[in-house]
């Protein structure tokens, strides 16, 4: 049976731990635009992308989305996929496509610390040339920044930047010089950040209708 060019979609709002009735909303999502948002949650696995179509649900951004389970050909399921993009670990930090930072913590389950986007981080200081932004970025060019990932939801390349204590140090004094009193926040964060991801977004022409 080959796979369905549209899917009936209900969904509504998630809240763990609550008994809650809520309108559900019903929409025809396109088999790329599912694809799309599965991938977002499980990744360009094939066997658990199958796993979620048959299973017929799937939580995104607090909302869950079902539909009536389906069993995918595998070699189908594999070649609608091979139109989304892949990991690219040869693919060079350009630090004129980085849109965001993520501080991250460290340990077993890491969480984000803080996201500081290019657009608040690249207000100047009175009297200063270089914003906390650009300074960020040569830092993190100067150093050992590696590629991590490629992030479907964010449909973005993300490099990683371990934190060691001379960095951390680093990057503590520019924002001591250059950041403007909004930026402070960073400072909050930054120790105990582990690393930070630079998210640079990759260009797509397809995205999900999903909500989020």
């Amino acid at each position: 049976m080959p796979l369905p060019e549209t899917i009936p979609v209900r969904y509504t709002d998630e809240e763990a731990g609550y008994v809650t009735v809520r309108p559900v909303v019903r929409q025809t999502f396109r088999l790329r635009e599912l694809l799309d948002m599965i991938l977002s949650v499980a990744g360009k696995d094939v066997g658990r992308v199958r796993q979620l179509l048959h299973s017929g649900t799937i939580v995104y951004h607090f909302f869950r989305y079902s539909w009536t389970g389906f069993d995918a050909d595998e070699a189908e399921l594999a070649t609608a996929l091979s139109q989304f993009p892949d990991a690219d670990p040869g693919r060079p930090f350009a630090p004129d496509q980085c849109a965001l930072a993520i501080f991250e913590s460290g340990g077993v389950n890491p969480h984000n610390l803080l996201e500081l986007d290019r657009v608040a981080a690249s207000k100047r200081r009175m009297f200063r040339d270089q914003s906390f932004w650009q300074s960020l970025l040569k830092i993190a060019g100067g150093e050992k920044i590696r590629y991590h990932s490629y992030s479907y939801e964010r449909k973005a390349d993300i490099y990683r930047l371990n934190l060691e204590p001379a960095i951390t140090s680093k990057i503590a004094e520019t924002l001591k010089k250059q950041a403007p009193r909004e930026l402070r926040t960073v400072a909050g964060a930054l120790p105990s950040a582990a690393c930070i991801l630079f998210v640079c977004p990759r260009i797509s022409n397809s995205g999900p209708t999903a909500r989020s």
